[in-house]
């Protein structure tokens, strides 16, 4: 028969591997928004001249636009649905 401190240490132990997870995980959202919107950010700097906004010297965005594809692409097709809302929507639900 275990002790009652032996049981109170058990739930204790469970209670704060339960509170760890929740952490980890909540850091890791967070992390993981940051990213994205530093990705934002950078798409905006080195693409900036699309939108009007003063872009770096053209030699180093054209070295940058090889890390930029998956941007650019999907600035291209921002550009080839602007006219069609409901394209774009039909789109993101993968409806053919």
């Amino acid at each position: 028969m275990p002790s009652i401190f032996s049981r109170l240490k058990e739930q204790m132990v469970e209670y704060f591997k339960t509170a760890d997870g929740i952490m980890r995980y909540k850091a890791v959202e967070t992390i993981e928004y940051e990213v994205e919107e530093l990705e934002n950010i950078f798409g905006v700097l080195v693409l900036g001249a699309f939108i009007g906004i003063p872009s770096p010297p053209i030699h180093i965005t054209m070295a940058l636009l090889p890390v930029m594809e998956k941007e650019f692409d999907i600035m291209l097709d921002k550009v080839t649905t602007a006219h069609d809302p409901l394209g774009e929507l039909f789109s993101v639900l993968g409806i053919e």
